[in-house]
């Protein structure tokens, strides 16, 4: 059994026991969550909404919540003596995904 979620403008294929990460949700850890933006669920036959699944839901325990790698940005503008470099850190909650209801 799988489903398609959306969190944060992205969409996620999730099973039971997966562990994602999410946009910063500022929870604490073992904090339950439930999403209800559920687009499709696959128990057998797949049922998708428009856009939502009625009476879908995918649960979710915070594992904790952290900042990941940087990811530096250059840019280069050859013979223009123009160049940039900029760095990001995505801020993120870690999730264990615990039940889907279809």
């Amino acid at each position: 059994m799988y489903a398609i979620i959306k969190n944060g403008g992205k969409q996620y294929k999730v099973q039971e026991g997966d562990v994602l990460l999410l946009d910063k949700m500022s929870l604490e850890p073992k904090d339950i969550i439930e999403i209800t933006e559920v687009l499709a669920v696959n128990a057998g036959e797949l049922k998708y909404g428009a856009p939502f699944v009625d009476g879908a839901k995918v649960t979710a325990e915070v594992i904790n919540e952290g900042r990941a790698r940087k990811i530096v940005i250059f840019k280069k503008r050859r013979r223009k003596d123009s160049k940039v470099k900029r760095g990001f850190r995505r801020d993120f909650t870690r999730v264990r995904i615990t039940k889907i209801a279809a």
